[in-house]
């Protein structure tokens, strides 16, 4: 069976994202050719697989390391909701374990141009008319990545400040923790 095969599920059930993951997760030769899938921003299967890399990178981190130069410098081009969001959601995770749990492994490959292709990618989710979920997630990781970029943290206050009132429950939520957290 080849990925292209894997990725070819019917519907979106979680079991047959997690199937599909748990392929990968038994031949991580294949994650390379998974998240360049992800990244074909536009085709129908970049969607499915990424929600699958979204899968794998959580049980196993480690393997998107390697290809940390390619994520970081593509995840921008997307433009569907549906890849978007585990985008998000990697990023946020990648500045928790960098900032937050300090993983060894991570902080010896995420360099400085990889920081600012996030802060960049983040700003145009939360400016950007996105769902809560994504905005929510690149909040968390402008607030992490501002601690060494000192020009993040009064943008990223003055975005929050602006869009609070009008934004939903979830939004205002963690809009007001990371405020909290930056006054």
């Amino acid at each position: 069976m080849t990925l292209a095969e894997v990725l070819d599920y019917r519907t979106a059930h979680r079991e047959n994202r997690m199937k599909a993951a748990q392929w990968v997760l038994a031949n991580p030769d294949c994650f390379e050719d998974l998240l360049n899938y992800s990244l074909q921003h536009g085709e129908k299967i970049a969607i499915k697989a990424s929600w699958v890399l979204e899968f794998v990178f959580l049980e196993r981190p480690e393997l998107l390391y390697p290809q940390i130069d390619t994520f970081c410098s593509q995840i921008g081009g997307a433009t569907r909701e549906s890849a978007i969001r585990p985008f998000a959601h990697i990023s946020e995770v990648l500045c928790v374990n960098y900032y937050k749990k300090f993983d060894p492994k991570l902080r010896s490959v995420l360099n400085d141009t990889h920081k600012q292709q996030l802060v960049e990618c983040c700003f145009d989710w939360m400016i950007g008319d996105h769902k809560v979920a994504c905005q929510a997630r690149a909040m968390l990781c402008l607030y992490y990545l501002g601690n060494e970029q000192e020009w993040v943290h009064p943008e990223l206050v003055q975005i929050l400040k602006e869009r609070i009132h009008h934004g939903s429950a979830g939004y205002k939520n963690r809009a007001q923790k990371i405020l909290d957290k930056l006054s």
